[in-house]
């Protein structure tokens, strides 16, 4: 299960300099983030996953990192989103071999589609119908490789198909899901969740006590992160 943090935040310092998407009409107009704290923190784990195993599958392979890492990382995400690509083009290697194989980190993708990006809920469908199959990053990583292309077209599906077939997905099960809409209860709780727990735009980023918004640089995570690790050391029995 996918802990998410509660509670109300308020803001801290000045505007940064790191972009995300924002819903149409947000007063961040999409070019602006902030970083905030929680005003207090809880570590809360998700809704129990319903008893489908594909959905329970699905909801645990978007995990990456050992169970016993002291710190979660909770990325929030839009696969459409530019600058959620620009921070897995740029960052997002660089973080996961530095906290996440290294033990420090336990990482989760949770699902932010906007209303603005108007194949990101397909998008989303598609990879969580792969992470039935345990081929959720996969999936994650060539929907942002090709996302130029597939953002541009009518129909996104036939680029979606063809990734599920590069990466040696039974066809027949991954259509199937992405046709009953299976996955849209997950990804709606998600969406719910995160905007419960203080994100307003993508990519942000829960760490600690902390929500990082905008395609963060890894110096920026690391801040956070170090953070966050002291914390979790002081905590500890």
């Amino acid at each position: 299960m996918i802990p998410t943090q509660v509670n109300h935040i308020s803001a801290v310092g000045g505007l940064a300099l790191f972009l995300a998407c924002a819903p149409a009409g947000n007063s961040t107009r999409g070019a602006e983030t902030t970083t905030v704290t929680k005003a207090e923190t809880a570590s809360v784990a998700a809704k129990p996953a319903p008893l489908d195993s594909n959905i329970t599958r699905a909801d645990l392979a978007r995990i990456q990192g050992s169970a016993s890492a002291p710190v979660w990382v909770i990325e929030v995400s839009d696969f459409q989103c530019p600058y959620c690509k620009q921070w897995h083009d740029q960052t997002y290697a660089t973080f996961r071999d530095q906290y996440v194989k290294t033990g420090k980190v336990r990482l989760a993708y949770v699902n932010f589609p906007l209303a603005s990006h108007v194949h990101a809920w397909p998008a989303a469908e598609s990879a969580m119908c792969a992470a039935a199959q345990d081929k959720f990053w996969p999936m994650h990583d060539g929907l942002f490789a090709t996302q130029g292309h597939w953002e541009a077209l009518s129909s996104p599906t036939p680029v979606f198909d063809s990734l599920a077939q590069a990466n040696g997905l039974d066809m027949k099960r991954w259509r199937d899901c992405v046709k009953s809409g299976m996955m849209k209860p997950l990804i709606e709780a998600d969406h719910d969740r995160a905007s419960r727990a203080g994100a307003a735009a993508t990519p942000s980023f829960m760490i600690g006590d902390k929500i990082l918004t905008g395609a963060q640089p890894i110096e920026e995570l690391r801040k956070a992160i170090d953070s966050a690790l002291v914390k979790s050391k002081k905590t500890t029995p």
